[in-house]
């Protein structure tokens, strides 16, 4: 009798240590939850398409002066409007490729 008390209190202690085991992994995957959501929505702000469009003008309008283009201010939009652009497109692109791809 005494064996299977101590066999069950082992087993109870072992359940213990899996629970509490499951419970740590839970709150790891919660953590990587959280944080792949707040990369996910740096990805998709508005902030983060603006700060790129603005870098990309500033770099451009920098290098056209370098090489001597008259309008350099003028033609250094182009590529950052066509990020913008190209950026604000592509949710709807996704969810046109994601329709035809289930169906």
């Amino acid at each position: 009798m005494d064996d299977k008390i101590q066999n069950l209190e082992k087993e109870i202690l072992t359940l213990r240590e899996r629970g509490r085991t499951l419970e740590s992994q839970i709150e790891l995957l919660k953590e990587r939850n959280a944080r792949v959501e707040s990369e996910k929505a740096w990805e998709t702000s508005y902030f983060r398409v603006l700060s790129i469009g603005l870098v990309t003008y500033v770099v451009a309008a920098a290098l056209l002066f370098a090489i001597g283009v008259a309008n350099f201010l003028l033609a250094a939009l182009m590529p950052s409007i066509g990020y913008i652009l190209s950026t604000l497109s592509f949710p709807a692109l996704k969810r046109w490729w994601l329709r035809r791809r289930v169906s």
